[in-house]
């Protein structure tokens, strides 16, 4: 495991979210200070505040991607497209390791999920039962190897 990987597991093991965890783990290439990293990347654990949609670890691999290397004011479409590119090419490295990027389809959850818009406490239970903890690694690695530092 890389550095930013173990980080990135830490990060989750101690209470953040998966985007959460995972931005954390490369806050300083974003420039980003630990309580901005914390704010920006609140909104999108569980799958998108819980709606279990894509998964925050893939969330939090876009922010930093995004901070890190995409593209600014005045981009023209070139640009836009080429870091798109990369953003898909990010997921489709993580999707090759675990079947998705879906999070509901992550945790073997039903297609229709309607989970409460509440976290769940972070037990030895909840850790047992989630996979979270090793995505947020893999994202991290993932990133890391595909952003050199």
């Amino acid at each position: 495991m890389t550095d930013r990987s173990e980080e990135a597991k830490n990060n989750f093991l101690a209470g953040m979210n998966c985007a959460q965890a995972v931005l954390c783990a490369f806050r300083d290439r974003c420039g980003l200070d630990l309580d901005t990293a914390l704010k920006l990347a609140s909104g999108f654990g569980g799958g998108l505040a819980r709606q279990r949609e894509v998964c925050g670890a893939i969330s939090g691999i876009c922010m930093a991607a995004d901070l890190i290397r995409g593209p600014g004011e005045g981009a023209d479409k070139t640009a836009k497209d080429e870091h798109y590119a990369f953003i898909r090419e990010l997921c489709d490295a993580f999707r090759a390791e675990t079947g998705s990027i879906v999070c509901r389809e992550l945790l073997g959850l039903a297609p229709r999920q309607s989970d409460p818009p509440v976290s769940e406490a972070r037990t030895p239970a909840y850790y047992k039962k989630r996979p979270c903890a090793e995505l947020v690694a893999l994202a991290a690695k993932i990133l890391s190897e595909h952003l050199p530092e």
